[in-house]
């Protein structure tokens, strides 16, 4: 599990170079997923929840036909940690 340590501008940039179709958002990391219609974006987000529930790190999630929109950020650090990452890379493997 991941420490939860707070990231510098560098080292958000290092790891969004890793990291598939995630970009970074003032304090979080955001990305939006595209489906064929509503039951996939729904589906998608049910697998995210748990994906999110099992690590104990929550996204914030807008979704509707055909997208789902996630943004990463840990509160409680005020910014980009590592458990963000390491949560966008399990969502990635979706």
């Amino acid at each position: 599990m991941a420490e939860r340590v707070l990231l510098t501008e560098e080292e958000v940039i290092d790891g969004l170079e890793r990291l598939s179709g995630w970009s970074a958002d003032g304090k979080s990391l955001k990305r939006r997923f595209e489906f064929g219609d509503f039951a996939e974006a729904l589906a998608f987000v049910n697998k995210a929840g748990a994906v999110a529930e099992a690590a104990d790190h929550h996204p914030d999630i807008c979704f509707g036909w055909g997208y789902a929109e996630l943004g990463l950020t840990t509160h409680d650090r005020g910014g980009i940690t590592d458990l963000d990452f390491e949560v966008a890379a399990k969502i990635n493997e979706i």
